[in-house]
């Protein structure tokens, strides 16, 4: 059958195509793909090239799907996964699948898989591994953001605490300790926010800080200090760049004790060694931002690793578990992840985005597979539909608006029934 594309040929080569997808096998699973999100890492990829870990050496002659953060429903499925998968089913996967010892993934690894393109075919691991999941909520643009929000989830639970003379780890953020989420007004540091307010295990204190204004008051009006209040948790959004010697005035801030757990969401080496100096003791120190420069370094506090047992990790994306919770925690309307969505587009709009993501402002670009549609924030859909007469980016900016400006299932629901020409 044909499928449409946006397909890595090389470095800043990603181009939209069609193409004829092979019949499937009995070990492998049809599926249409409704919806992706744009990862930081997929413009790591796409700049990259054969330059990074999971790009194999020929991809130009064997171009790679882009696009790894998406949803859809199965189409047919190979005799050998019938017992567990049908036809009809919602479906999103665990996309870091490790296969024996390769670093292989949707998104930057296969020809006939990924997550920008109309259709495409799961292949054997997936299921192997447990990593294609069903999913049973109604929106589409949840599934997809699961997969990133397992990434902060996993960062939650890779965490870990000692006691002195004790060699046993202690997973996890300490439970009523106080957390800071560095350069976190952004897509990935709001979703750390929603799950460190609504997780089961949580602290007493979260101090987000970030240098742009603007974003920290959207912050501050989607998690408003008073609400986290009632709930028993001290929220502070801090501007760094406002500071004389941020270090000294963020640790004042926390009593004058430093944070059991820092989450570092900008790989800028002035934000890393802000982050070792505010640590407290037996402070752990979470890396999550992937530099693209493979000599990227930061001053870090020895001194401080040797006598107060501060520690440094870093994670990258979560495992099928932290996915799981993900789904559960927002079917359970605990977390909402659409408070990292900022714009949405159609998959002609998706190579562009991908190749500029981290010049265009807000958070998460949420495409729509099967739409045609210019990548446009959620708060231009009035002014669009202004502009060119169109009721249908109204009617999306009433619904939209009527959110706090958050994406949300009503208007998804009225994006995939009036858009989309079939």
């Amino acid at each position: 059958m044909k499928a449409k594309a946006v397909r890595l040929h090389g470095a800043n080569d990603l181009r939209l195509e069609e193409f004829e997808l092979p019949e499937i096998t009995d070990d492998e699973i049809l599926v249409k793909v409704v919806s992706d999100s744009i990862c930081m890492s997929t413009y790591k990829c796409a700049i990259l090239g054969t330059e990074h870990k999971r790009v194999h050496e020929d991809v130009a002659e064997h171009p790679a799907i882009m696009g790894h953060e998406f949803a859809g429903d199965i189409v047919k499925v190979g005799k050998n996964h019938q017992h567990q998968f049908k036809a009809g089913m919602k479906f999103t996967l665990q996309p870091a699948l490790n296969y024996k010892g390769t670093m292989w993934s949707p998104g930057y690894s296969y020809e006939f898989f990924g997550g920008d393109t109309t259709y495409c075919i799961i292949p054997a691991e997936v299921m192997e591994l447990g990593c294609l999941l069903e999913y049973k909520g109604k929106a589409y643009y949840e599934a997809s953001l699961a997969e990133p929000m397992s990434c902060s989830i996993g960062a939650f639970n890779a965490a870990y605490h000692t006691q002195m003379g004790v060699y046993t780890h202690e997973m996890g953020i300490k439970k009523d300790g106080k957390l800071a989420i560095m350069a976190g007004a952004g897509p990935m540091g709001l979703g750390a926010l929603t799950y460190a307010l609504h997780r089961d295990v949580r602290p007493s204190m979260i101090v987000v800080t970030d240098i742009n204004q603007d974003r920290l008051d959207r912050a501050a009006h989607l998690f408003p200090p008073e609400d986290a209040k009632a709930d028993g948790i001290e929220l502070h959004f801090v501007n760094t760049a406002k500071m004389a010697d941020p270090v000294a005035e963020l640790r004042e801030l926390s009593g004058g004790t430093g944070y059991d757990d820092v989450l570092c969401y900008a790989p800028v080496s002035a934000v890393v060694t802000q982050s070792s100096g505010i640590l407290g003791r037996d402070g752990c120190l979470n890396f999550f931002a992937g530099p693209t420069d493979k000599l990227f370094s930061a001053t870090m506090n020895f001194y401080d690793v040797h006598y107060n047992s501060t520690h440094v990790m870093g994670t990258t994306g979560g495992n099928t578990a932290d996915m799981i919770e993900s789904l559960e925690l927002t079917a359970a309307k605990r977390i909402n992840p659409a408070v990292m969505v900022t714009h949405i587009g159609g998959l002609d709009a998706a190579a562009e985005t991908t190749l500029n993501l981290p010049k265009i402002p807000g958070g998460k670009k949420l495409i729509y597979t099967h739409l045609e549609m210019p990548l446009i924030a959620l708060t231009d859909l009035r002014a669009q539909g202004e502009a060119k007469n169109d009721q249908r980016y109204l009617a999306l900016a009433d619904i939209v608006e009527a959110n706090k400006g958050l994406w949300c299932p009503e208007a998804e629901e009225y994006l995939l029934a009036n858009f989309i020409k079939e």
